[in-house]
């Protein structure tokens, strides 16, 4: 009476193989959108701007035009413009404009921006020090805020080839809605007391 043979090593080695590529291509579909986007802030890639902490030591010598854009999603009760439309710039030079924002609806909605400039190029000289699209964004009934961008263009855009026929740049925003977190239990109708 024969017994039945085991499967031989090279179809377990084969085996073992394609659970480990299986593995593998899970676990990098999961981290692509992560490191992609580690990489549009590395690289300015797609119009993603970077983030600075402190302006800039040099003043360039070229100027040029920042429009503003702003936009809100389908569904978010809220209105968004810029203070002006636009303003021209050295490189070098910070500067900070305003954003007002309203909620129009009777209760209180919370909001992201997502951002990016144009031309695709300028994202890796695009400086924020700082800017509302950092945080999530909540306003009360019929509240308004003025949301202020404090940002600079990096002078080193001078040697760039690419940017020597740009002249106006656009720094665009988008609120899309977000959900509001819950009210800690302090604050519920009852003045803020314990119930006993």
């Amino acid at each position: 009476m024969s017994t039945p043979s085991s499967p031989p090593r090279s179809s377990r080695h084969i085996a073992w193989v394609v659970l480990g590529v299986v593995v593998l291509m899970g676990g990098l579909s999961y981290a692509s959108v992560p490191l992609y986007q580690m990489f549009c802030r590395a690289t300015g890639y797609g119009g993603t701007t970077q983030v600075a902490k402190n302006a800039p030591s040099l003043r360039g010598q070229r100027s040029l035009k920042v429009r503003f854009d702003s936009n809100v999603a389908t569904g978010l009760p809220w209105s968004f413009s810029p203070d002006v439309p636009e303003i021209s710039l050295t490189t070098g030079d910070t500067v900070t404009v305003f954003f007002k924002v309203t909620n129009h609806s009777d209760h209180a909605t919370a909001a992201t921006a997502a951002y990016n400039v144009a031309p695709d190029q300028v994202g890796s000289y695009f400086n924020k020090i700082s800017c509302f699209c950092f945080s999530e964004q909540t306003l009360g009934a019929h509240e308004s805020a003025e949301l202020p961008v404090v940002f600079y263009l990096d002078p080193a855009l001078e040697h760039d080839e690419s940017m020597k026929d740009v002249g106006q740049i656009t720094l665009s925003y988008t609120f899309f809605p977000a959900k509001l977190s819950p009210a800690p239990v302090a604050s519920a109708g009852d003045g803020g007391k314990p119930k006993l």
